[in-house]
C-alpha cells in the first residue's frame, strides 16, 4: 500500500518515462514488468506503489509555499523543514467578497472593506512535514510561490 497514494491512470501516463526509468533503475525489465501485471496483480500493484511514493516524496520535498482559498479568506502558507507559517487574510464583514478572484484580492489589500483581518502564526509539524504537505494539498491547498506569502506579510 502506498504511503501517500497511488497515482491515477493519467498521472502515471503523465510520467511513463520516468516510470520506465524507475523500473530499469529496480532491475525490472519490461517483459518481466508485462508478466507481473498479467500474473501477479499484487506485485504490480505494489510495484505501482512504491513509485508512487517516489514521486511525491520528491515533489513534497520542494514544496516551499502553498495557498488555500475561499470566498471568505486566503491563506499562505510557509513550508519550512521544521514548521509551517501561516499569513491569513479573513473577512468578517457584511459585505460580499471574493478572494478566489486575483483581482479582488489585490483590491482587498490595497483598500481593505471593513472586517478584514490578517494574522500570522506558527507551529510545528503533527506528523512530519510530507505527510502535513501531502493532507493538505489532498484538501485542497495549492502549490505556490512566494509571492501572496510577502504581500501579505508586508501587509501586517
Amino acid at each position: 500500500m502506498a504511503k501517500y497514494r497511488s497515482l491515477t491512470i493519467s498521472e502515471l501516463k503523465e510520467l511513463e518515462k520516468e516510470f520506465i526509468e524507475f523500473l530499469i533503475v529496480n532491475g525490472i525489465p519490461a517483459e518481466e514488468w508485462d508478466n507481473l501485471l498479467k500474473n501477479d496483480p499484487e506485485a504490480a500493484n505494489l510495484t505501482l506503489d512504491l513509485f508512487s511514493d517516489v514521486v511525491f516524496e520528491s515533489i513534497l520535498a520542494k514544496i516551499r509555499f502553498l495557498e488555500e482559498r475561499t470566498q471568505n479568506f486566503v491563506y499562505s502558507y510557509q513550508c519550512l523543514q521544521d514548521e509551517i507559517v501561516l499569513v491569513g487574510l479573513k473577512y468578517e464583514g457584511d459585505d460580499e467578497v471574493d478572494f478566489t478572484n486575483p483581482d479582488m484580492l489585490s483590491s482587498y489589500m490595497l483598500t481593505p472593506p471593513e472586517g478584514l483581518k490578517i494574522f500570522t502564526s506558527s507551529r510545528k509539524y503533527a506528523k512530519n512535514r510530507n505527510e502535513d504537505l501531502f493532507q493538505m494539498l489532498e484538501k485542497g491547498c495549492i502549490i505556490t510561490d512566494n509571492t501572496l506569502f510577502r504581500a501579505l506579510c508586508l501587509s501586517l
